[in-house]
């Protein structure tokens, strides 16, 4: 075979792999939980998160790297083996508080990358940075803090001044990474009997808490009764008002009728209202108007439903 034949086949070959490597490296795929990172010759030219079948510019002028849009939990203090047991690091948690007590203390970082492309190249190990500022900044965070404030009612703020006092410094790192939560673990002291103490002043104030807030409660209770009934007597008396004064005023308007047909017709008036007193006085009874000589004159009924007339004596007319 022939020089020239050899170095022919030699090419061909070359070029048909170089024809599959660019066929295989002009094509990537991004899950729904990841983002990617198209880099020509080194640097990042764009960032791409839609999912699904996506090209590029075949290798090496263009290669993709793929990142995890989730959460990722930091562990500090300690982690966790392949049996899913936890293996504590104690000389990560030994720390001072302020008033120069030891305390161990391990925590939970939860974190995501905001930005890709700084994630990548602002730094060669984010992950190792993200440590040293949570080793930092809960050590800074302890030790402002009291023991007591450490192990009892004080966490829930030393959790917020440790994530702001985080994100400070990632954000100073610039390394794409954004701070989602801190949790702690556990907070204790390494002697059993001075821990078991704590536990004690916990629990006696966790009672005490419950207690106020039964307390409180009852108080409230109460108060909303008396409220209520408050409220319920004054809506009583002012019905009973405004009825007093609404029948105060019919009885002045009735007065006042009938002392303008008094005024009108002084006899009538005041035949009337014997009249109408004997009726309310003695309803069951029936009344006869007499003349002057024992005679009867004349049947007035003022019983309504009366249908029996007496008869008439000597001396009547019709």
């Amino acid at each position: 075979m022939s020089t020239k034949r050899v170095l022919t086949l030699i090419f061909s070959g070359i070029f048909a792999i170089l024809i599959i490597l660019a066929a295989l490296t002009s094509w990537y795929i991004v899950d729904e939980s990841e983002q990617a990172v198209v880099i020509t010759f080194g640097h990042a030219d764009d960032t791409v998160s839609e999912p699904g079948l996506h090209f590029k510019m075949p290798w090496p002028i263009q290669k993709v790297e793929l990142l995890s849009r989730e959460t990722f939990s930091l562990t500090f203090g300690y982690k966790l083996d392949e049996n899913g047991e936890i293996i504590s690091n104690e000389s990560e948690t030994k720390m001072i508080t302020g008033d120069e007590n030891i305390v161990l203390t391990d925590l939970v970082v939860q974190w995501k990358i905001a930005d890709p492309e700084k994630y990548l190249f602002n730094s060669d190990d984010p992950k190792a940075i993200l440590h040293n500022a949570t080793s930092a900044a809960i050590r800074s965070v302890i030790g402002s803090s009291t023991i007591d404030e450490a192990l009892t009612d004080g966490k829930a703020q030393i959790e917020i001044d440790t994530r702001e006092l985080i994100t400070t410094l990632v954000n100073n790192y610039d390394i794409g990474i954004n701070i989602l939560a801190v949790q702690l673990q556990d907070v204790e002291v390494p002697n059993a009997e001075v821990r078991a103490a704590f536990t004690a002043v916990t629990d006696a104030r966790e009672t005490q808490n419950t207690k106020e807030n039964q307390a409180e409660k009852y108080k409230n209770e109460k108060e909303s009764e008396a409220k209520g009934e408050v409220a319920a007597i004054l809506s009583q008396a002012e019905g009973e008002k405004i009825a007093r004064i609404q029948q105060a005023e019919g009885d002045v308007a009735v007065f006042n009728s009938l002392y303008e047909q008094y005024v009108q017709n002084k006899e009538i008036t005041r035949s009337r209202l014997i009249l109408e007193t004997l009726e309310q006085v003695l309803p069951n009874a029936k009344l006869y108007i007499m003349n002057d000589d024992g005679e009867t004159l004349k049947y007035l009924p003022l019983v309504p439903n009366s249908s029996t007339n007496p008869p008439l004596t000597e001396g009547s007319n019709n």
